[in-house]
């Protein structure tokens, strides 16, 4: 019996042998190799036209089907639910004045009980169109990405079209999953072990060196895990040392889209587990800026270590994400005042995904960082735009806040996206005073100078 297993067991073995030999040449040959030397072979970007020629052909089939059975399609995203158009409180109100009361204006009472109507109805317009809220949660594809069956928009069309969802999901999960899994844990373990090694080296131009090329390759290897297509532009602004890199954030990858054109001084707080032991490893061979948790909340320690950073013309420019949470890549949200309060100039880029090829929003409250992993290396591909604006520093009479404000407009403008004042934060809390107070300084304000136009008059 085991003389009869014996050729069976050799031919195994054999055919395993040279499957791990092709897998192995074709990571380092098209993969690995690219990724030391900085190169592309072009067959990402021919991969993504592919798709695009896919999704198009599946897009007219679902508006043909749609039509034939009087489906109705779902509308495009858009960033407002009820029109609104730009006008103060005051303007309002004397509207709203004008339309209740057949009395002349200027003799109106201080305040009528049809100013109510102005509050309630902008707390009607907050719950029905929050602008807030619906930055948290994935943006609606015109057309369908062959990546979920969940909109109920989507019914069966044809066979065809199921075949190749069903193709497409074999694809994703039965050869670009493993595929990605084994490049991640290729770069991440490069990355521990070769910045360990070099960590041992004495400070000087060789460790920089040898750790920013280490840094590039790894963080390019991790980029191809997510098969990721990244345009940079303007890369003649690129951050340079002794400066602060600030961007909108949308995931927590934006670390690696970046950081795979360029090498940055990391900010964070020292975590435990896997991350830990990358923090550990990335700190000994370049110097980045990792908080114990009782730091964090100390403002001034965390401005003192970032100054001291900056002031240091050797050290890599630090990367900073302004909003403190990811966004939903339709907006920019209210920039933390921290890192424009130090006097270091600060280069803006702007990051903007295309979510035709996957979603590359984090919703943490919705999705763990396993899950999120997996749902990205489950995707066709990461699509995205980098631009790196000119850049900035704080001008005569100009605050922090003014500052922040000014760098995120600059932003939006560039990705394309909406330019918000709400503070991130309002995710996990609730709205604070100072809003509800602001206001009610407006309403006083109206009140008051009307009253004081007429004692003039």
């Amino acid at each position: 019996m085991e003389l009869f297993f014996n050729p069976f067991d050799n031919l195994l073995c054999i055919l395993l042998g040279i499957s791990f030999t092709v897998w192995i040449t074709l990571l380092l040959v098209f993969i690995i190799v690219p990724a030391i030397f900085g190169v592309s072979f072009g067959i990402r970007r021919l991969y993504m036209k592919t798709l695009l020629k896919i999704f198009e052909w599946a897009t007219l089939r679902i508006e043909r089907g749609a039509k034939e059975k009087n489906h109705h399609l779902y509308k495009p995203y858009s960033n407002a639910i009820i029109a609104k158009e730009p006008t103060s409180l005051e303007e309002e109100i004397k509207e709203i004045r004008r339309s209740g009361s057949n009395k002349d204006l200027d003799a109106a009472s201080e305040f009528e009980m049809s100013d109510i109507f102005y509050f309630a109805r902008r707390g009607v317009e907050s719950i029905m169109d929050d602008e807030v809220t619906k930055r948290f949660s994935a943006e609606e594809l015109e057309s369908w990405n062959l990546l979920t069956r969940s909109n109920n928009n989507f019914h069966y069309i044809s066979l065809r079209l199921t075949v190749l969802w069903g193709l497409g999901l074999l694809i994703r999960y039965g050869i670009l999953l493993p595929l990605r899994v084994t490049l991640a844990f290729t770069g991440v373990s490069l990355l521990v072990f070769l910045t360990t090694l070099i960590g041992l080296l004495q400070n000087g131009r060789l460790k920089s060196v040898l750790s920013e090329k280490v840094h590039l390759m790894c963080y390019r290897i991790c980029v191809r895990a997510l098969t990721a297509i990244i345009t940079y532009h303007d890369s003649e602004n690129k951050p340079k040392n002794g400066g602060i890199c600030v961007a909108n954030h949308t995931s927590p990858i934006d670390v690696i889209i970046l950081a795979s054109d360029g090498c940055y001084a990391m900010v964070g707080q020292i975590h435990g587990g896997l991350m830990g032991i990358i923090q550990r490893a990335m700190v000994k061979a370049c110097p980045h800026v990792w908080f114990e948790r009782s730091e964090v909340k100390d403002r001034h320690l965390v401005a003192e270590r970032l100054s001291n950073h900056i002031q240091d013309k050797s050290k890599l420019p630090i990367l900073i994400f302004p909003e403190g949470t990811c966004i939903n890549n339709t907006s920019v949200m209210m920039f933390k005042k921290g890192s424009f309060d130090i006097g270091a100039t600060v280069y803006p880029v702007a990051i903007k995904y295309d979510p035709r090829f996957g979603d590359a929003f984090w919703n943490s409250s919705k999705f763990g960082m396993v899950s999120y992993l997996l749902r990205m290396m489950s995707s066709w591909a990461i699509v995205c735009s980098v631009w790196y604006l000119p850049p900035m520093s704080r001008e005569e009479g100009e605050d922090a806040v003014q500052f922040a404000n000014r760098v995120k407009s600059a932003i939006a403008r560039k990705g394309g996206l909406v330019d918000l004042l709400w503070d991130g934060g309002l995710k996990r809390e609730k709205v604070k005073d100072t809003f509800k107070e602001e206001q009610q300084k407006l309403y006083s304000k109206m009140l008051v100078g009307t009253q004081e136009d007429r004692s003039r008059s």
